[in-house]
């Protein structure tokens, strides 16, 4: 079964990777475009920038960070279109949603991801989702 994944972008592509998803809205410092091995930037869901900047990566500011991204995810048309797409890709290979934060766990792609898994997109619709 195909699995969706959350990965720095400075580590060295996998064959398990699968389809790779870039979910920074910069582009990732020291990384040539040519080497990134990514197959989408989809810089159109990640947070806002006001969001980005007030956030800074602090952990103690993490909950609310996650709290209004969902929100942005849950009134964004293009994270809505990310969400099918994702589905469909998962029906043959693994995702990987790429991101530069130092910290693995209070990143916009860990949140990305639990909205993606927790059906937030397909609820939307009035589907189910199927990740």
């Amino acid at each position: 079964m195909s699995e969706l994944l959350c990965k720095r972008i400075y580590e060295p592509k996998a064959e398990n990777d699968g389809f790779r998803i870039l979910a920074d809205r910069l582009w990732p410092r020291g990384i040539r475009k040519e080497n990134a091995g990514i197959d989408l930037w989809a810089k159109e869901i990640a947070p806002s920038p006001e969001l980005r900047k007030w956030f800074g990566h602090d952990p103690e500011r993490f909950q609310e960070f996650r709290a209004r991204y969902l929100k942005e995810l849950s009134g964004n048309q293009q994270a809505q279109t990310l969400s099918a797409m994702v589905n469909e890709k998962l029906q043959t290979s693994n995702v990987t949603l790429l991101y530069a934060a130092k910290d693995t766990a209070m990143n916009n792609a860990a949140v990305l991801k639990e909205w993606l898994e927790s059906g937030y997109g397909k609820e939307r619709q009035g589907q189910t989702a199927r990740i």
